[in-house]
């Protein structure tokens, strides 16, 4: 199935019926009095967020979507009949703007959340409602209200723990097939990802995570260039990135040599193809932030990636000198995707790293409540009896 992760529907929720102006005629009943009934309710349109739907796609073909009108009140005390709602399936991690200001209206974010996404008109009153004791035959009604029409935009993020970043042809979409339930298209000829993919990683029985392969991103990514931003919003909600470097730097541009013949100036070629990964590593981690600050500090761990087609010398060579390079601290893996060499030790730290985080963000969570609760009791206390 394509992907789409972005979409504009038009609503138009029902009006609502009309209220009538009716009297009772029955036979030996003169001047039975008002008997004119309420329209009914116009349908409303909803929005509920459904884990089996995954792409946008019905509502790049289903643009235009419009609920039924109440039907008008009738005499004999009978009011109009409500229309039916209308209920749009998103998929879950939908946020809904409104396409004319821009401002984020829901974040469908839990499965079976319901929202309303345009209001139907409430149905107009019958001259039933009219009736005192100073106006035993009235003659007004009211028409029913109209209902809402909005235009929205729809953007999808998805939900999931785990993010990969790299260049195209890192290697993401053979960790994401050899560590989890996804299968992508995986080749052995250079190519890049077209859809984000999301994988199930199970590391126990009781415990696993979902991680996201986001299509390569170039220069100039956060711009526009290339697949560009559709696909960069994707990893604003994982909680973790895992930035996968090829350690072979095929089809890198490396740093003409120096002309000087003593040894303290000429590098080697592995350090050469350090330095060009380490300008790799800086330049993704440039259009993190220029697309947006707070994705760029997310945490992130390094993952050397492609290990087999290296010796030991030449992938200690080359990180030598990427880690002088970036500076790099943080928690750095070396894998091959293709012989699965080093992921499950990367898949259980990743899990632990999760686990740690839940803990504590419980943590945080049961003293807030603590805290609130003791101040209602303070408060409470001090109250005079």
């Amino acid at each position: 199935m394509k992907f789409i992760d972005e979409a504009f529907v038009e609503l138009h929720a029902g009006k609502g019926g009309n209220g009538v102006a009716a009297f009772r005629r029955e036979k030996f009943i003169p001047k039975g009095g008002p008997s004119g009934g309420d329209g009914g309710k116009g349908g409303s349109i909803w929005a509920i967020a459904d884990e089996n739907v995954n792409t946008l796609i019905h509502f790049r073909y289903a643009r235009i979507h419009r609920a039924r009108n109440g039907e008008q009140g009738q005499g004999s005390d009978r009011y109009g009949a409500g229309a039916s709602d209308i209920e749009l399936k998103m998929p879950v991690g939908t946020m809904v703007f409104d396409a004319e200001t821009d401002d984020l209206l829901f974040d469908l974010s839990v499965h079976g959340e319901r929202v309303l996404l345009a209001k139907g008109g409430d149905g107009g009153l019958g001259n039933l409602h009219f009736k005192s004791s100073t106006n035993r035959a009235p003659r007004q009604c009211t028409p029913g209200w109209p209902g809402e029409s909005r235009r929205l935009r729809l953007e999808l993020k998805l939900l999931a723990d785990v993010g990969l970043l790299g260049l195209p042809n890192a290697g993401k979409s053979t960790l994401i097939a050899a560590a989890s339930n996804a299968r992508p298209k995986v080749a052995d000829y250079p190519f890049t990802t077209l859809a984000p993919q999301l994988g199930v990683v199970e590391t126990s029985l009781e415990k696993s995570f979902v991680m996201a392969d986001i299509p390569g991103l170039i220069e100039g990514a956060a711009q526009g260039a290339g697949l560009g931003h559709q696909f960069l919003r994707h990893l604003q909600r994982t909680r973790l990135i895992l930035h996968l470097v090829d350690m072979t730097g095929v089809g890198l541009e490396l740093e003409s040599q120096s002309t000087t013949k003593t040894s303290k100036t000429e590098k080697t070629e592995d350090e050469r193809l350090g330095l060009a990964l380490a300008r790799q590593v800086q330049l993704l981690t440039q259009e993190l932030s220029s697309y947006d600050e707070a994705l760029s500090a997310k945490p992130c761990w390094l993952v050397l990636n492609k290990i087999d087609m290296l010796t030991q010398a030449e992938r200690q060579q080359r990180w030598k000198v990427m880690k002088k390079k970036l500076g790099w601290k943080g928690p750095v893996f070396e894998i091959s995707g293709l012989t699965r060499e080093g992921v499950k030790p990367l898949m259980f730290a990743v899990q632990d790293w999760l686990s740690e985080q839940a803990a504590e963000t419980a943590a945080i969570a049961a003293a807030a409540s603590d805290g609130a609760a003791a101040a209602r009791g303070e408060a409470a206390s001090s109250e005079p009896l």
